[in-house]
């Protein structure tokens, strides 16, 4: 039986949604795509004009994975301040994960935690904001050291 639905989000695009009760530690997705550099992902999106798109996914390793080759319905997941999923890796692999028990019809959301190279503009601020709409909201999907 599927476990989640892709749809129109209220916070942001597309969102991943419980089709059912889940409980709090349940493995619900991988984080599918083609895992390759950094380097050639950054270009993908550029060219295709998807930058501040968050489709690709930092392993420990130094690699990515490209959820937009390849990519399942976990590349639709949005970030908020206060997640209920977290992102586990293992092996180059990477699950998402409950953190909290998700009603049947809620968002999944984890925290990106995102880095960028280089100092943080007003303009890479704008391109990775965050509508999430907690009340302690960061305003950005960026990593809280940024």
């Amino acid at each position: 039986m599927r476990r989640v639905v892709v749809r129109r989000s209220p916070v942001h695009g597309k969102g991943v949604f419980a089709l059912r009760q889940l409980a709090a530690g349940e493995r619900v997705l991988e984080y599918a795509g083609e895992v390759t550099s950094w380097r050639k992902a950054a270009g993908r999106l550029r060219r295709n004009g998807m930058v501040g798109h968050t489709f690709v996914f930092g392993l420990s390793d130094g690699r990515v994975i490209d959820g937009s080759r390849g990519g399942n319905s976990a590349r639709w997941l949005n970030h908020a301040c206060v997640a209920n999923c977290e992102a586990i890796e293992e092996d180059g692999r990477v699950f998402i994960e409950t953190l909290t028990d998700i009603d049947a019809g809620a968002e999944l959301f984890i925290r990106y935690g995102l880095t960028v190279d280089g100092a943080i503009t007003d303009e890479i601020r704008a391109q990775y904001s965050c509508y999430c709409g907690a009340s302690i909201c960061t305003r950005t999907m960026l990593d809280d050291a940024a």
